[in-house]
């Protein structure tokens, strides 16, 4: 199974947090212009952001979570 790439807001840094929501810690910050593969999806924190409002929370990474309302799924 491949896995698909999707690009983080335009002009935007979004920090990567530990759990899926603004309440668990960051871990790092992408770069303006990264892509981040989805693994899975899961609800947490409501957040507004480039693409809206959602409680969306995107798993990138074995533990590293990163706002839906920032990546142009």
């Amino acid at each position: 199974m491949s896995v698909r790439y999707y690009p983080v807001a335009p002009g935007v840094r979004v920090n990567v947090r530990s759990g899926p929501g603004t309440s668990y810690g960051v871990i790092r910050v992408l770069p303006e212009g990264a892509k981040v593969p989805i693994y899975c999806q899961t609800p947490g924190t409501t957040v507004t952001g480039t693409y809206g409002t959602s409680k969306i929370w995107d798993n990138i990474s074995d533990g590293e979570f990163v706002s839906d309302a920032y990546v142009h799924t």
